[in-house]
């Protein structure tokens, strides 16, 4: 059976949803004399601030905590994770370097909807919600940084969701490792760590393990990634995608 094609009119989404935008720094007009560096701001120790490590499998915070901070991740990477009141559990979110999470606090969630947890070492800014206002309201360009990734990450939110509408876990899977290894940014694709297990690939997509295993070893096959250890991305998968070529087929 071959794979169900998206509507005609979600081409273009569909094509979009194969770039992966990281968030980035609003334009803004350089300020006097450099006086604000935003990066530089949230990186370092202050009013508010506090820089945290973690350990690889550590919580940053669980699933019902208080929601009174904010954090930036400045080396390392996390997951997000939704336990369901039946104990099923979903992973919502893999962030890299230069990404908040917890922002939640700031829209009057008074509890954590979400369980973060280290995947690897990593280094991270605790930012108190009455900091970030204070940021927010005194320096521009850290505003401009912040709201850029809100609505970056909003965006993917949507991108996510016409994904599971409208393409087949198969799919799904093929535009995962794509986000993954980084395709569409700046530089060479990544590798994709081998933290990232095939479990946690079929909970991010919602299928089962063993159609994750079945589709690696089917894109592996065809020459679209080299899965030994960690998973090394070729164009020839994004590719596959984009041009909806009959190597990808809906055997679901």
């Amino acid at each position: 059976m071959t794979l169900l094609k998206p509507l005609p009119s979600l081409k273009s989404v569909s094509e979009k949803l194969m770039t992966f935008v990281e968030p980035k720094e609003a334009p803004v007009g350089k300020l006097a004399n450099d006086e604000f560096d935003a990066k530089v701001f949230i990186a370092k120790v202050g009013a508010g601030k506090t820089i945290l490590e973690f350990h690889k499998n550590q919580h940053v915070f669980e699933q019902g905590d208080v929601a009174d901070t904010v954090f930036y991740l400045q080396k390392g990477k996390v997951k997000l994770t939704v336990l369901s009141e039946q104990g099923k559990e979903a992973v919502v979110a893999i962030l890299g370097p230069g990404q908040f999470f917890g922002e939640g606090c700031m829209n009057g969630h008074k509890l954590r909807i979400s369980t973060t947890t280290a995947m690897e070492d990593s280094v991270i800014t605790s930012v108190t919600k009455e900091a970030m206002l204070a940021a927010l309201h005194d320096e521009p360009k850290f505003s401009e940084m912040f709201m850029a990734y809100l609505l970056t990450r909003n965006s993917r939110i949507e991108e996510d969701l016409i994904d599971q509408l409208f393409n087949s876990s198969e799919r799904r899977l093929a535009r995962m490792l794509l986000l993954l290894a980084n395709f569409g940014k700046a530089g060479r694709p990544q590798p994709i760590s081998p933290n990232i297990s095939q479990e946690t690939l079929a909970e991010m997509i919602g299928t089962t393990r063993s159609r994750v295993s079945h589709f690696m070893n089917k894109f592996r096959k065809l020459g679209l990634i080299d899965y030994n250890g960690h998973i090394e991305v070729h164009n020839s998968l994004l590719s596959a995608v984009l041009h909806e070529k009959p190597q990808l087929k809906q055997d679901e």
